[in-house]
């Protein structure tokens, strides 16, 4: 996918760029690859498959949510996906970023200050850990291609406003959704909107799943990590 092409396919789904967001995406992409060479980001590195798995993917949010003037959350953001090219694109929206490992977020800082981007902040924890210390703080909260969809719900919805919602970013339609009863009930969650798609070209699966948070999360939730990945609810 070629910036033009970029363009073109943003326009589509509703979305169109200024030159100065064109500009801060070439700057996004010129950074990712100089860090790439010193710390693990990503393994896509040629510019059209950036363009195309990384910056509009991340986009096609905008399939399945009102991002304009929302708090929004980034949990296991990595390189900065979703998160960055939402603020790119939406510059009302205020967004957290959060990665486990300090040397991504160095690099997290280092492109939000290049792209003079405001209202985002990067914060270096476990997710779990900044649910519980973030309790009903953002409208949305979104992560793309983490862990399985159970272990993300319990991981993240303290975070989550009642009535505001969590997106989860999947590759493929999965099987998970259907074994989530349990685990919505006990989370106090319902299934509110199921998006599935292709990416332009080479038409591969992706799938947007939102759930709204009804009531105020259970205390005991999340739990730490190693019961949550061993017993999944």
């Amino acid at each position: 996918m070629s910036e033009k092409v970029f363009l073109d396919e943003l326009e589509k789904i509703g979305i169109k760029l200024d030159t100065k967001q064109i500009n801060q995406f070439a700057t996004y992409f010129q950074l990712l690859i100089e860090w790439n060479e010193k710390i693990n980001l990503t393994s896509i590195v040629e510019k059209e498959q950036v363009y195309l798995k990384h910056f509009y993917d991340s986009l096609t949010i905008a399939k399945i949510c009102n991002l304009d003037n929302q708090k929004l959350c980034d949990i296991g953001t990595g390189a900065g996906f979703p998160g960055i090219p939402l603020k790119i694109v939406f510059p009302n929206l205020k967004v957290t970023l959060v990665d486990s490992l300090g040397k991504r977020c160095t690099f997290l800082n280092e492109v939000i200050e290049k792209l003079n981007l405001e209202d985002i902040e990067v914060v270096n924890e476990r997710a779990e850990v900044f649910s519980i210390e973030n309790v009903e703080k953002y409208d949305i909260v979104t992560a793309r291609a983490v862990a399985p969809l159970s272990q993300l719900l319990e991981i993240a919805i303290c975070a989550v406003k009642i009535n505001g919602i969590f997106i989860a970013m999947k590759t493929k339609n999965s099987d998970e959704i259907l074994y989530l009863d349990n685990c919505l009930n006990k989370l106090s969650l319902t299934l509110n909107k199921k998006i599935e798609f292709l990416l332009p070209f080479e038409c591969s699966n992706r799938l947007l799943i939102s759930f709204k948070k009804n009531e105020r999360t259970n205390k005991k939730y999340p739990r730490k990590y190693n019961l949550i990945k061993k017993n999944p609810l």
